[in-house]
């Protein structure tokens, strides 16, 4: 019975294991693919949206982080 519960409890953990390394791959090219659309959909000029996608293409973490920390509030408030 023991070996049993054993295999259970290896099987539940190497599921959680493979649970969390899909989530750790999920979570940035979410914000990665949320920011390329964030971006495009922004009232800003071509040019600026053409620097921000290359910018969220050469850092694919940061670029996006930065965007929406500080790309989307400037690109909003300069066109009130």
């Amino acid at each position: 019975m023991t070996a049993v519960l054993a295999d259970t409890v290896h099987q539940g953990l190497h599921f959680a294991a493979v649970a969390g390394m899909m989530a750790l791959v999920a979570f940035p090219v979410l914000l990665f693919l949320g920011a390329l659309v964030s971006v495009l959909g922004s009232p800003l000029g071509g040019g600026m949206k053409f620097v921000w996608v290359i910018f969220a293409f050469c850092a694919p973490f940061i670029g996006p982080v930065l965007w929406f920390l500080v790309g989307k509030k400037s690109a909003e408030a300069s066109f009130r």
